[in-house]
């Protein structure tokens, strides 16, 4: 499924105002529910300090790469870290702990797959069973990928990841818009935002400054990260056709160009594609016709049948904090022992030295 594109064109250039007006009673009615669920949650404080790394806006906001990061960052310090995916995509249910050796993207979905590749990764359609599992298991600090909205397990720390390259769109919530919920409330639960650039950006693109914030964030008092994407396992020198399926398959090609791939074509397909044969022999064919290797990212290869992957080569990437500094000041406090955390009023702790101006 690909999002609509009048959820992302500017307001005063909307082809489609009259669909928009006739959307947003319903979007009313799916702002109402997330409200009234959140209201009557009692969330269930697991043994370990849980990170969420969520977002407000539907698809593509680059969470994946940010829980991974935030993974790392405790797994470097000797922390037994964990990822908790719903497994999005996936047969299982869970909770189960995924093993590229056992499982496949049909079976537990193509993100956690992918993250299973450097760390300790958990699914569970219910987060508390996951994180019940986890506990079990030995890990010390669990990172929720997605979640924001999910009121059943009590989070020590959430963060708000926004893809700077779109922002919130329209500003409206489903289906008007691409919000999950209002924007003002999803921050309202949040301790930091962090903006994700396809590659590294310029200083006054920053998010993490007053003058590169966008207007909807512009009274945020709280701490702003910006990410960057680092694209790992470069192909050789020469033209290369990439296919991706992403909710933004944009970002593909800013962070290739960026490092100086010969892109000589991009083709997108939906969020979570699954690969059939034919589109693969398309792709092929393109290929040939420019004499060009096939790229695909990792999590689109982590959907590729076997026979299929030693003809693509697979781009990694790494989401790496414009200011290291910021990303330690921010999760540090999560493993201060005896760290005082005050409430914010509806069943949410938040470490102290996170209450901060930034």
């Amino acid at each position: 499924m690909r999002a609509p594109e009048f959820w992302y064109r500017d307001a005063g250039r909307e082809a489609a105002p009259m669909l928009r007006l006739l959307l947003t009673p319903a979007s009313w009615a799916w702002a109402a529910v997330g409200r009234r669920r959140l209201r009557r949650a009692a969330p269930w404080a697991a043994p370990m300090p849980v990170v969420c790394v969520g977002n407000a806006v539907v698809g593509g906001g680059g969470k994946t790469p940010v829980a991974r990061a935030v993974r790392a960052w405790f797994m470097t310090r000797g922390v037994r870290a964990a990822t908790l995916s719903r497994g999005h995509g996936g047969r299982l249910y869970g909770p189960v702990q995924v093993d590229a050796a056992r499982h496949d993207a049909g079976a537990v979905g193509d993100e956690p797959l992918m993250l299973s590749a450097d760390g300790p990764a958990f699914i569970a359609r219910d987060r508390v069973a996951g994180a019940r599992a986890a506990a079990e298991a030995g890990v010390k600090v669990l990172v929720m990928d997605d979640g924001h909205q999910n009121p059943s397990l009590h989070k020590d720390l959430s963060i708000l990841v926004f893809d700077a390259g779109r922002g919130i769109g329209n500003g409206q919530v489903i289906p008007a818009g691409p919000l999950r919920e209002p924007v003002d409330a999803a921050l309202a639960r949040a301790d930091a935002v962090i903006a994700v650039h396809a590659r590294l950006p310029e200083p006054d693109s920053l998010w993490s400054t007053r003058g590169g914030r966008p207007d909807w964030l512009s009274a945020w008092r709280g701490p702003v990260l910006d990410l960057h994407y680092v694209p790992l396992d470069l192909p050789p020198p020469g033209p290369v056709v990439a296919f991706a399926g992403l909710a933004r398959p944009e970002k593909v090609h800013e962070t290739l160009r960026g490092a100086g791939v010969e892109l000589v074509d991009l083709v997108p397909f939906p969020d979570h594609h699954v690969w059939r044969e034919s589109d693969l022999q398309e792709m092929d064919r393109l290929a040939r016709a420019h004499g060009a290797r096939l790229l695909t990212t990792e999590k689109d290869a982590a959907r590729l049948p076997a026979a299929w992957r030693p003809r693509v080569h697979v781009l990694r990437i790494e989401a790496r904090p414009c200011d290291p500094a910021a990303l330690d000041a921010l999760l540090a406090p999560v493993l201060a022992p005896g760290l005082a955390r005050q409430g914010d009023g509806q069943g949410h702790r938040v470490p102290a030295a996170l209450i901060a101006d930034a």
